[in-house]
């Protein structure tokens, strides 16, 4: 049973690394096209930075970094660190569920093997 709740560790760090992607895809998406010039582009960041939703974000980045010296202190890197390729899949389908991004049979293979590269080194 312990093992399973050390665990959370990992699933905390994908967790928190999916919803700060998302987040940034969204805001960024909404904040519309960087600017060309420079005073544009730093007034362009610096808008996205005092964000509530970006700063969300950035703080869902710090926790997932916390949730990762977490896992290390129960698991292998080795192991722990496949796990963490799920954000791809994850990311994936968010970004068509919720983005309506494109997903081609491609996308789909490269997710199962990642997918069954994962179980592998679980298993492993």
């Amino acid at each position: 049973m312990i093992k399973v709740f050390e665990h959370g560790y990992i699933v905390m760090t994908v967790i928190f690394t999916v919803y700060s992607q998302l987040v940034m895809r969204w805001q960024v998406s909404a904040a519309g096209p960087l600017p060309v010039d420079m005073s544009g582009k730093i007034g362009y960041v610096l808008n996205l930075i005092l964000n509530p939703w970006v700063l969300s974000g950035i703080f869902a980045t710090f926790l997932a970094g916390v949730s990762w010296m977490l896992a290390m202190t129960k698991f292998e890197i080795s192991y722990a660190y496949p796990f963490v390729s799920l954000n791809y899949i994850l990311v994936l389908a968010a970004g068509f569920l919720l983005f309506n991004e494109s997903i081609n049979a491609a996308k789909l293979a490269g997710s199962a093997l990642v997918i069954l590269g994962v179980i592998v080194i679980a298993k492993g």
